[in-house]
């Protein structure tokens, strides 16, 4: 889920594109178009994970948002009005894929950074208008600031770890 992992490069602590080449580490990681990265791509990206990530906040209620967006949320008409937008740069058009007889979208040749732009936007649509937003949640466990698609009507952490921090949180709580 692209839209998830772009969302959840912030880490309690530290931020996966702090950088232009720690952007450019993820994007080659995630198997997104070549672009070449500078700090005016970075920041359009941000931009957009800030959309996606106030989209999420929205989508989780009325549980708690992440940790991490306190006080930085954009409301959810501008961010899903920025999100349409950076699809919308790079239109598609339906092209033939002959004998198969199946449709498929290429996107019309643009500007490798809108290219990118588009590719996150469209990832985030799709998670967003999908059956896994019912299941978003933000994890609560201390020091977590990451969302999460619940797999299990039980699931409350992201992860094992989360879990185990929040239950190590709440002993030492008690006997103090």
């Amino acid at each position: 889920m692209l839209a998830l992992e772009f969302a959840t490069t912030v880490r309690y602590g530290c931020d996966l594109l702090d950088s232009v080449d720690g952007l450019a580490d993820w994007l080659r990681e995630h198997d997104l178009p070549e672009v070449p990265v500078d700090e005016q791509v970075r920041e359009s990206v941000l931009g957009l994970r800030k959309a996606l990530r106030s989209l999420f906040a929205d989508a989780v209620r009325p549980g708690p948002a992440s940790k991490a967006d306190a006080g930085r949320l954009l409301d959810p008409a501008t961010a899903a009005r920025q999100l349409n937008e950076a699809a919308a740069a790079v239109p598609r058009v339906p092209e033939l894929d002959w004998p198969g007889g199946r449709m498929r979208y290429q996107p019309v040749p643009a500007d490798p950074a809108a290219l990118l732009l588009a590719e996150l936007a469209k990832a985030g649509i799709e998670f967003l208008s999908g059956p896994d937003r019912e299941r978003l949640r933000a994890c609560p466990a201390p020091r977590c600031v990451r969302y999460f698609v619940q797999d299990h009507p039980r699931q409350a952490w992201c992860k094992p770890s989360c879990g185990n921090r929040a239950r190590v949180s709440r002993h030492y709580h008690r006997h103090q």
